[in-house]
């Protein structure tokens, strides 16, 4: 008998992912900008429009792309990345030429993607090989030569369309050292981004550990005449940071800095919220502020909780909700695979998505997943299914991390698995399955 499962969905989940962001009538906003398991944020701006990126980890297609044009309000534009190279983390998107360039690490290599439109296609993923190192930060010199900042304090130069190594990567930053007595998980350099403001090149970095103790991640930042450096570290480091457990956002760290069409810079970074870990590391925002000699920092008095004044920009609508009424002969973007992406498995229209069945049980079979992104949302499903065949329903983290209910047509089973070290609670956040 030919397996597969036909799934009829009313509605497929209730969740702005970023509702709680979008400014009032008197143009503040509140954090997070994007919520759900959206970490390690590299945004980019472009005219008027801005375009962002995060971690996809092991869920494919990954490298989500997203459009805006005032910081708050995102709508999703493309995946840049459908072949599995392995689990992907902490990005860098940019400009260069007319041309957008992704350089991510994954499987402990260095890749990069490019295409001509954030909108795609882009191209096959091109290893830099560049093993051992994370984090890839593209920047570009006052003579046009292009480097990539790395993990632990180094730098490579590439050739000149960017797409190869141009030398062999050494150590030009030592980092900040913040004071002893501070509760942090590692030193752990990492998160290079660059930013190029007057005769400075700002290297802002994270530093701390991104899932220890509330206070272990930061963002901290340092500047040189050379992207070879010496550097000098920031009278105001850390720039971003969460003094204890009684804040709100926990682990606060991994920024990339952005001016907005007025002229005020931003910084867009992530964090946990407290007492909501399975949510993920989401995507946070603050105003960012230049002293009259050429440092960056934080305003005084503004914090992450606040009700903030919103970016300059034309205000849209976006389109951030995961609900999916599958009327559209194409899948949504909101919607990932797990390890393997298959669409093969998938026909979709007409308000109907029919999901071929995989496997002899629920890890042979990679679901199809969705970033749960608030405190509370709701799923509802109307399915229709084949002799023996299972459908289900999961709060999912990997195979061995998930909580699921399954049925076929003569039971109703519940599930509730999870890893000996309950990673579900302590990295990642969950997504929704179908």
């Amino acid at each position: 008998m030919r397996r597969f499962i036909v799934i009829f969905v009313l509605a497929a989940v209730f969740c702005g992912c970023g509702s709680k962001s979008v400014p009032s009538e008197n143009g503040y906003f509140k954090n997070p900008v994007l919520g759900g398991d959206y970490p390690d944020p590299s945004i980019v701006r472009v005219g008027n429009e801005f375009y962002m990126t995060h971690s996809s980890f092991e869920y494919y297609p990954g490298l989500l792309v997203w459009r805006s044009t005032d910081l708050i309000n995102w709508e999703r534009v493309s995946h840049a990345l459908t072949k599995y190279v392995g689990s992907v983390w902490a990005p860098d998107i940019i400009v260069h030429d007319d041309k957008f360039y992704i350089y991510f690490p994954a499987n402990r290599r260095n890749w990069v993607v490019w295409a001509t439109s954030p909108e795609g296609p882009w191209s096959e993923p091109i290893d830099l090989n560049l093993p051992g190192f994370i984090d890839p930060g593209h920047l570009v010199d006052d003579e046009g030569k292009r480097y990539l900042y790395l993990s632990k304090g180094y730098i490579v130069p590439l050739t000149d369309d960017g797409l190869a190594t141009a030398g062999e990567p050494v150590q030009n930053y030592d980092g900040w050292q913040y004071p002893k007595e501070w509760n942090v998980e590692c030193f752990c350099l990492e998160a290079p981004k660059s930013t190029i403001r007057n005769r400075f090149y700002h290297l802002i970095t994270a530093e701390g550990g991104t899932a220890g103790p509330a206070s272990a991640h930061m963002v901290v930042s340092a500047r040189a005449t050379s992207p070879l450096g010496p550097f000098e570290n920031s009278p105001y480091n850390p720039i971003v940071h969460t003094k204890n457990r009684e804040e709100r956002w926990w682990n606060q760290g991994h920024g990339t800095l952005v001016d907005d069409v007025n002229g005020q810079w931003w910084i867009m970074y992530h964090a946990y919220e407290k007492d909501f870990h399975t949510l993920g590391r989401q995507t946070l925002m603050l105003p960012v502020e230049w002293t009259d000699d050429d440092w960056f920092r934080i305003p005084e008095g503004v914090h992450s909780a606040d009700l903030i004044p919103a970016p300059a920009g034309e205000k849209f609508a976006g389109n951030m909700g995961l609900s999916d009424d599958f009327m559209s002969d194409k899948l949504g973007l909101q919607w990932q695979f797990f390890k393997k992406y298959e669409p093969e498995r998938i026909t979709v229209g007409n308000g109907k998505l029919t999901l071929k069945a995989q496997g002899n049980n629920f890890t042979k079979s990679p679901p199809l997943l969705v970033n749960a992104c608030d405190r509370h949302y709701e799923g509802i499903v109307e399915y229709h299914i084949d002799d023996n065949v299972a459908a289900g329903i999961s709060l999912f983290y990997d195979e061995q991390a998930n909580v699921r209910i399954a049925v076929n047509k003569n039971q109703f089973e519940v599930f509730n698995q999870q890893s000996a070290k309950n990673r579900i609670n302590n990295q990642i956040g969950n997504k929704g399955f179908l």
